[in-house]
């Protein structure tokens, strides 16, 4: 089976923030994405969890989106201008998809 050349992009972000992402995600053109809840993790100031959580404040969210390469710069561009200064985690791998008209 053929597959295609992608760039996925993972958030990891304060729920709060999560509709100011997706907005930008679509003034960048991505066409899709998924969010996931995080229930737990460990990171620099070591482990937390959202158990107990009361609102969506101190919880966080996993967005997952893939794009084209071309795309990436301006999809990070966007993403930047909510987070810099924010909790959270980026990240961009090199992907294969069987469907590259989805992306």
């Amino acid at each position: 089976m053929q597959t295609h050349p992608k760039k996925r992009i993972d958030l990891i972000i304060e729920m709060p923030l999560l509709r100011r992402i997706t907005e930008r995600f679509d003034k960048a053109g991505v066409s899709g994405y998924s969010v996931l809840p995080i229930v737990a993790g460990r990171g620099q100031s070591g482990e937390w969890s959202a158990g107990g959580q009361v609102s969506e404040v101190g919880q966080m969210a996993a967005i997952i989106c893939i794009v084209d390469a071309g795309k990436v710069d301006a999809v990070l561009e966007e993403v930047f201008a909510v987070i810099r200064k924010q909790i959270g985690l980026v990240t961009v791998s090199d992907v294969s998809v069987v469907r590259p008209e989805r992306f």
